[in-house]
């Protein structure tokens, strides 16, 4: 899987994170077949644009924590914004993050684990660079993934599809 296909099939599942939902990296990571890749999802979400529409903040880490963004940056901050206006309850956990707090989510108040779950591929049009030359029309260009929970990866390239079986 190169790491166009990584990215849409990381956010194909971000985008199924229901309002007021939140999962892990990790999660994601697994629902997409690559377990060991908790870091690279978190990668992918970094380079969304600012105007997207794959709601990155509903992914926090596995003990529920709201990520830092870095130091000088308010992405923590920002993220806790969003989840708090989804209805998320989200904690002081008294633990010296960045600004001297840290946050997180408790999962049994919103956490979303399916087992699996059906992908559709497709890049944020700001990050596809053959958005426009594409025939959204074609089943060979539809770009649906399947993942049965197994871990194995089979790559369609030929077809325009990769399937995670």
């Amino acid at each position: 899987m190169d790491s166009a296909e990584f990215h849409a099939a990381v956010y194909s599942v971000v985008r199924q994170i229901p309002f007021g939902r939140v999962t892990s990296y990790g999660h994601i990571a697994k629902l997409i077949g690559l377990p060991r890749h908790s870091r690279h999802v978190g990668q992918a979400l970094k380079y969304l644009p600012p105007d997207t529409n794959v709601p990155w903040q509903r992914v926090v880490s596995a003990s529920g924590k709201v990520s830092s963004r870095g130091p000088g940056t308010d992405g923590a901050a920002r993220q806790r914004e969003v989840l708090i206006e989804e209805g998320v309850n989200v904690y002081e956990s008294g633990g010296a993050g960045i600004g001297g707090q840290e946050w997180k989510v408790r999962w049994s108040e919103c956490g979303w684990f399916p087992e699996s779950v059906e992908m559709t591929m497709s890049l944020p049009e700001s990050e596809d660079p053959d958005a426009g030359d594409r025939d959204q029309g074609s089943p060979l260009n539809s770009g649906e993934v399947e993942n049965t929970g197994t871990g194995r990866t089979e790559q369609l390239r030929d077809m325009g599809q990769v399937l995670i079986k």
